[in-house]
């Protein structure tokens, strides 16, 4: 997408007047008004004109005022029903479903154009979603079981990990046509292509090895193993480090990435730095937009850890909830927010005072977090009650005192709903 074609600063700092009512949903019995917020948008007015009862009083304040011409959507795919749903968050409604291929995995937005990208699990093959029609634009083979596809960052490619045939698909955007396939270790479950655009770090869940690849040769350029179902892959913004979370194991890999500008000659090569010792199966890295730390999701430990990148150091663990699986950073640094998949919530733990400010009833099972471009929304995809919980990161009570994080509407996906990306862009 064109960077014009996003909302401008003025737009995104609008924070007037709301469009929709709102109400605290801590006050009262929280899974019926998750209940009666899963009814849809009428049964959100409901809630809300019971709760305000309650409480005294709704407010329309603070809410995103957005240009008549904006879009913004939040895609899923549902992997039981061979489908991508459609979330307009502007008007917070449903607006469409979308047919792609079997077991639709993951998903991707191009950075430069208005496309997603779906990989189809099942169907060996990339569904490219028109983001302006919500409609299938064509369909690009890939091999077996596609498990998940990133893009560069100038959108001219996408590269897709297969983990059914070992391999690597290297994709070019505007031919949409694969133009190589790259081997890698047994079961790549996570490509991620460097901000720089020079290398693609592979996990191999089967294999527990980690391959580095040349962007420009398509060539290997080293190999890492010792990572037990090495899954989810983070790089550094300056593209110097790539750090693995070793699923299988209670470890994070630091990888040195090849510098070829470096005056140290060890950094002119991809190398191993170091393992971290974390918590009991690291499933997500959730990196700070600035880099300096990254956040591990310790599935079977309860608890998330703290690494500083630059001395690749671990500098501790703390609670947060029943099996966290994912994460995400706010854009000024501040509040991490995890979703804990078997507490059926989301917690806020701000970074800068090192504590959890609020943990938010959810639906059941909730796995992928992600904001709406202006941060205003937190999106959290409920895997076991197929919807979306969308939260705002920062409310108000009626006594206009903040409260960070609260639960705003529910709304409805499809069958084992897998991934979710969000884009917004000038109709």
């Amino acid at each position: 997408m064109a960077a014009q074609d996003r909302l401008d600063p003025a737009a995104q700092d609008a924070v007037r007047a709301d469009t929709d009512f709102y109400c605290h949903p801590s006050v009262g019995n929280d899974m019926a008004f998750l209940r009666c917020l899963r009814r849809g948008r009428f049964g959100l007015i409901l809630a809300s004109v019971l709760v305000s009862t309650l409480v005294g009083g709704c407010s329309r304040r603070h809410f995103p005022r957005y240009p008549t011409n904006y879009r913004q959507y939040a895609w899923v795919t549902n992997g039981g029903s061979n489908t991508v749903t459609v979330l307009d968050l502007v008007n917070m409604q449903v607006a469409g479903t979308i047919a792609v291929g079997a077991n639709p995995t993951a998903i991707a937005v191009n950075p430069q154009r208005d496309e997603v990208y779906v990989a189809n699990s099942g169907g060996s093959s990339i569904s490219v979603i028109d983001a302006k029609t919500n409609r299938v634009a064509v369909t690009i083979g890939a091999h077996r079981q596609p498990s998940s596809i990133d893009v560069d960052s100038v959108g001219q490619r996408a590269y897709v990990a297969n983990a059914g045939s070992n391999n690597v698909s290297v994709i070019d955007l505007t031919k949409r046509r694969e133009i190589a396939a790259i081997g890698v270790g047994e079961a790549p479950a996570d490509a991620r292509i460097s901000p720089d655009g020079d290398t693609l770090v592979v996990a191999n869940k089967g294999s527990g090895s980690v391959s580095v690849i040349d962007a420009h040769t398509l060539a290997l350029r080293a190999a890492f193993s010792g990572c037990p179902e090495a899954s989810d892959t983070v790089i550094l913004p300056d593209s110097s480090r790539a750090f693995v979370a070793c699923t299988g194991g209670r470890q994070v890999m630091v990888i040195g990435l090849a510098r070829a500008h470096s005056q140290l000659p060890a950094e002119r090569a991809d190398h191993l730095l170091d393992f971290l010792d974390v918590g009991q199966t690291p499933v997500h890295l959730a990196l700070k937009p600035d880099g300096g730390e990254i956040f591990v999701s310790n599935f079977g430990g309860d608890t998330v850890s703290e690494i500083a990148t630059s001395s690749a150091e671990v500098g501790g663990a703390y609670l947060i909830g029943e099996h966290p699986l994912g994460g995400v950073v706010s854009a000024d640094d501040s509040t991490l927010w995890v979703s804990n998949f078997a507490a059926n919530s989301v917690a806020a733990y701000s970074i800068d005072d090192g504590k959890l400010v609020n943990t938010v009833r959810v639906g059941d099972g909730p796995g992928p977090l992600a904001f709406s471009d202006d941060g205003f929304l937190l999106l959290a995809l409920d895997g076991l009650s197929g919807d979306v919980s969308v939260l705002r990161t920062i409310s108000y009570t009626p006594k206009g005192e903040p409260v960070t994080g609260s639960l705003f509407t529910v709304l409805s996906a499809g069958k084992h709903p897998n991934a979710i990306a969000v884009m917004g862009f000038k109709s």
